[in-house]
């Protein structure tokens, strides 16, 4: 069996296991106990979803400066389009102002979108980049949507704009009330609060639950094919190519559908918060 020495130590190539357990691990600042460590920073999180929101905010900028009043670019008339899709989605869900919502919207499409278009760069590409600079081989994830911590981080803020707008809405007043009294009445005040506390929990769960594993399905599949061109034989190469361009054209739909969806969620459950139960 081929050996190398990393660190004056003999390793063995990894098995497919380890390979994966490998590419999935994330670059923290202490080694996790348990499944819920709060002590714990996914630094390749924070820097790719950080990244993403730059960029997102600097093609819109770029888009707005750029507008002219006669016949739009290619990238105009892309950008025009995709506005103007939000705004349609938004008059069509929220009743009430939607001076900030629909902008959030957009925002929020163009973000998840970004970062999940991540995981078409190749899987080993960072692995590689590292090795190169002298780094070794530490843990480094790319995709921040296929790490659950991204998407209830993104999910949480969603669920504050829940809450902002239904105390903006109704009053503070009103809407606890609504909170106590809703939807069985008030003498089931216990049971309503109950009931609508685990309502805004299963919104905000379900949206970042939703996201994260439609993205961590997709990278494992990416890490699977992968694997085929590791049996060094003419079945796995051809199935690599094969599978893994088959797989990277129907993730691109995957990819824009999940935003589409985190947006549309995301309109529905804010123009909830401008309606009564």
């Amino acid at each position: 069996m081929a050996t190398t020495t990393v660190e004056g130590a003999a390793t063995h190539a990894p098995t497919a296991s380890e390979y994966i357990r490998h590419h999935l691990g994330h670059l923290s600042n202490v080694h996790q106990h348990g499944p819920v460590d709060f002590n714990v920073i996914h630094y390749d999180t924070l820097f790719w979803s950080i990244t993403m929101g730059v960029l997102g905010c600097l093609i819109m900028w770029m888009a707005a400066r750029k507008a002219t009043a006669g016949v739009p670019g290619r990238f105009q008339a892309a950008v025009e389009m995709l506005v103007e899709m939000v705004e349609n989605q938004s008059k069509t869900i929220v009743h009430g102002d939607r001076s900030f919502i629909a902008p959030a919207a957009l925002t929020v499409f163009v973000w998840v979108a970004l970062m999940n278009s991540l995981d078409f760069l190749p899987v080993d590409l960072f692995s590689a980049a590292f090795r190169a600079l002298g780094f070794g081989e530490p843990h480094h994830r790319v995709v921040p949507t296929a790490d659950l911590n991204g998407t209830i981080g993104i999910s949480l803020g969603v669920l504050i704009l829940m809450l902002y707008y239904g105390i903006k809405i109704k009053g503070l007043g009103g809407w606890l009330h609504e909170l106590f009294a809703a939807p069985f009445g008030i003498y089931m005040a216990p049971f309503n609060l109950l009931l609508n506390i685990i309502e805004y929990a299963a919104k905000m769960v379900s949206l970042g639950m939703r996201l994260f594993g439609n993205m961590f399905a997709g990278e494992l599949l990416f890490l699977l094919i992968a694997l085929l061109g590791s049996t060094a034989t003419v079945f796995g190469f051809a199935g690599q190519v094969i599978a893994g361009s088959i797989w990277a054209i129907f993730h691109i739909l995957i990819v824009f559908l999940q935003a589409f969806i985190f947006m549309m969620l995301t309109l529905v459950y804010l123009g909830q918060a401008h309606e009564g139960h």
